[in-house]
């Protein structure tokens, strides 16, 4: 086998169809493209969200809302359900690594551990946030808590 005897394996390739060359090829007078109108002309491009003259729906439907790009999105815990994961997962300390060699969290999420529910366990915290009762409760227990950037 040489570089010139290679060819494409038998019905893999199809003949290009010549559009626009002649009334006997069966594609010529319009090309295949419809009669007159934009649509049919060279360099018709169609604008993005173009519905042909009736009310884009980015005009039909009302602005709601507003998005605060510099909000910090928390993946929330609470002492209830941390007391039920010391139970599974054995942990001696809460900490981001624990949560996602666990698959608790992914590897970019941010913890808050937030108040609701008893802590029974005595642990060591390395979250991102927590609230004020969630502190007092971690340190009633006997825990240590510390906010991690």
């Amino acid at each position: 086998m040489k570089l010139h005897n290679l060819k494409p394996a038998e019905g893999s390739t199809h003949k290009a169809i010549r559009i626009g060359r002649g009334e006997a090829s069966g594609k010529g007078g319009t090309s295949t493209k419809g009669n007159k109108g934009g649509q049919s002309r060279a360099g018709y491009k169609s604008k993005m969200g173009h519905e042909g003259g009736q009310m884009p729906i980015q005009r039909r439907v009302p602005k709601r809302g507003f998005k605060n790009n510099n909000r910090i999105e928390f993946k929330v815990f609470n002492l209830g359900q941390i007391d039920q994961l010391v139970e599974k997962y054995a942990f001696t300390e809460f900490s981001l690594e624990n949560l996602y060699i666990n698959g608790l969290i992914s590897r970019t999420d941010r913890v808050k551990v937030l108040a609701n529910g008893e802590l029974k366990a005595k642990l060591t915290f390395k979250v991102n946030a927590a609230s004020d009762k969630a502190k007092a409760a971690v340190e009633a227990a006997g825990g240590t808590l510390e906010i991690v950037k």
